[in-house]
Order: structure tokens, then C-alpha cells, then sequence
């Protein structure tokens, strides 16, 4: 058995950080069973040049650069729907999803908007492009505006993926909104999903910088041990409710950032349950591992590691400073993609 292989035999769902055509089939053939997207990876399919035709047709029509670039992305992220319709057929809905990120702009410290006219504008957006879609999640930041959004897009039926999620206060404030909406579902619950995505290494990445003072055995362990906390909190609170389909956390940010470390750290750590957001190089990495993985979701550190990483990491100050970094890493790339697209309308007119 492959290592992605037994890594999904651990009941873990394997997704892809991608939604390149190539890799979404040959992630699909290693067992993957779902894809995200986003302006990075947007950019990084359209600068190979192999949808130039496409972007061309979108500007003879008369679309501007952030109206090619909206289309472009809706054409990809239902092209890679289409591999994936299937796992949502067999699965009835319960696994097969592809997100798709609405307008990062929104969360642009230049933007003119109050967050109320945030939240509204998200609404409007997340049932545009859910229209008539089957196995499209529409992917929401757990920020003031985007939490804000979120009982009124799932009362409208719309499956939700909250992004941007560092810590539980997010994780609470993101799930109490979508369950109050989900009451209110036009079709009933029988097929209300909702998965919320916890970011794992970036919190390593700050607590290396900012609580140096953490035992090594604790170093590394935070974003995995806050991580784990908060699926046993969404574990507990789901299971009360004996939905039809499975409410789940997604593991997302699982690439490591230094490249000395094992790049299966955090894969390993998450394997058993739910959902794992992988970039392409993290789940080659993980294939050329040779590894078999086993359950590890319910393991945590040492009371030891615990007892420092609760003594020494101020989560509030976590959560600010990484929703303020995230935010930038957030809208950038999509101001860097309507740079891509006017490059290419020089080019190609």
C-alpha cells in the first residue's frame, strides 16, 4: 500500500491544495478526494500559458481584468468539480468538494466598505457563484466580515468551508453562526455539511519567532496540539446533533516551513480523521516517504509539552498577530493576479 494510501486507510479524507488540471488527476489517481483553490494557485496555473486561448476569449468579450479573473477561476474550480462529482455522488455529499474563495478584496485594508456592507457583499457573492453548483463549497475568512456572512449563506443552503481559523475563539464564533443558519435551510438538514479549516504551520512559524522561550519538546508542537483541541471540541459539539452528514475540520497549511523538517509531520499528526488540505509537494514528499501511517489524531504531547505551551502562548495575541498577517497573504495575491491578467491582456491583444 502506498503511504497516501494508508493514510487515507486511517479515515483521514485526503483534499488537494490545488486545482491545476494535471495534478488534480494525478492527486485524484493517489486517492485524493477533494480540491481548494485560491488567487495564488490561480496565478500559478495561468502563468503556464496553457489557458491564454481562454483568457482571451473572456477579454474579446469585453470582461475586465477582474471580471476574466473571476471567470477564469470559476472555470477551473468547476473543471476540477467535475473529477471529483463522482466521490460526491458515492459519498452522498459527504466527501467530493472543491472550494472556491470569494473576493479577498473584501478583507483589503484599502477597501471603502464597513464591515456590515463586508458581510452583505459576501452573502451576495457566495450565492452567485453557489448557484446551481452540486459539489461546491464556498470559502469564507473567519474575520469580523466574513463571520458576519455566515448564518445568512447557510441558511440560503450554501456548504460552507470557513478559512483563516487560528484559534478556538474563531473556531466558536464560526460554527455557532453556521449552525444558526443551518436551522434554517430551506431543504432541512439532511444535506447541511460544513467544514471549518484550521491552520497549522504558520502557528509554529509565530511561536518560533515571538515565545523563544518554549521547552524544545513544546517548539513545533503548537499548532499541532491547537489543532487538535479544536477537533475534539467540533468532534463533541457534532456529534450531538446525529446530523446525516459529517460536520469536519480541515488540517490546512500542512506544508511545513523549514526545509530540514520532515515534510510528513503534520500529515502524520492529523492522520484518523477528517480532512487534510495538502499542497502537491507535501503529498509527493509524503508518497516518496515510504511511510505507513496509523491513527494519531487523539494523541497529544506530554502533560509536560502541554502544561508550557498553555503556560507561555497568549492565543489572543496569536490570533491578532497571524489574522493580521493572514489578511495580507490574503488579498495580495489577488491584486498579484489582476497584475497577471493585465500583463497577459498587453500580450495577448
Amino acid at each position: 500500500m502506498s503511504s497516501l494510501k494508508s493514510l487515507i486507510a486511517t479515515g483521514t479524507k485526503l483534499w488537494l491544495d490545488s486545482i491545476e488540471p494535471t495534478l488534480v488527476q494525478k492527486n485524484r489517481a493517489l486517492g485524493a478526494s477533494g480540491a481548494t483553490s485560491n488567487p495564488i494557485i490561480i496565478s500559478d496555473i495561468l502563468k503556464s500559458g496553457h489557458f491564454d486561448s481562454d483568457i482571451k476569449k473572456f477579454i474579446a468579450a469585453g470582461h475586465n481584468d477582474e471580471a476574466v479573473a473571476w471567470a477564469m477561476t470559476d472555470k477551473l474550480v468547476s473543471e476540477a468539480q467535475s473529477v471529483f462529482l463522482p466521490v460526491w455522488e458515492q459519498t452522498h455529499c459527504n466527501d467530493g468538494w472543491v472550494s472556491f474563495e470569494l473576493d479577498p478584496l473584501l478583507e483589503d485594508k484599502a477597501c471603502p466598505l464597513s464591515i456590515a456592507e463586508r458581510s452583505a457583499k459576501y452573502v451576495e457573492l457566495g450565492k452567485k457563484y453557489a448557484a446551481g453548483q452540486k459539489n461546491r463549497m464556498i470559502k469564507v475568512p473567519a474575520t469580523p466580515a466574513g463571520l458576519g456572512a455566515l448564518e445568512e449563506l447557510a441558511a440560503a443552503g450554501i456548504t460552507l468551508n470557513v478559512t483563516l481559523i487560528f484559534s478556538q475563539d474563531q473556531y466558536l464564533a464560526a460554527r455557532e453562526a453556521v449552525w444558526k443558519g443551518a436551522q434554517r435551510r430551506p431543504g432541512g438538514l439532511a444535506t447541511f455539511k460544513s467544514v471549518y479549516s484550521i491552520f497549522v504551520s504558520r502557528v509554529d512559524v509565530y511561536t518560533l519567532a515571538h515565545v523563544p522561550t518554549l521547552i524544545p519538546g513544546a517548539q513545533g508542537q503548537v499548532g499541532i496540539v491547537n489543532a487538535k483541541r479544536i477537533w475534539k471540541m467540533n468532534e463533541e459539539f457534532w456529534a450531538a446533533k446525529n446530523l446525516t452528514l459529517k460536520q469536519e475540520m480541515i488540517f490546512a497549511s500542512t506544508g511545513v516551513k523549514d526545509p530540514k523538517a520532515d515534510p510528513t509531520i503534520y500529515v502524520a499528526a492529523f492522520a484518523g480523521s477528517d480532512i487534510e488540505t495538502n499542497p502537491p509537494g507535501t503529498n509527493d514528499a509524503v508518497e516518496a516517504s515510504g511511510k505507513t501511517f496509523t491513527r494519531q489524531i487523539e494523541h497529544m504531547p506530554s502533560a509536560e509539552v502541554l502544561a508550557d505551551i498553555d503556560a507561555k502562548v497568549d492565543m489572543k495575541k496569536l490570533e491578532a498577530t497571524l489574522m493580521s498577517e493572514g489578511l495580507d497573504k490574503f488579498a495580495d495575491p489577488f491584486k498579484k493576479l489582476l497584475a497577471l491578467i493585465g500583463t497577459k491582456r498587453g500580450e495577448l491583444s
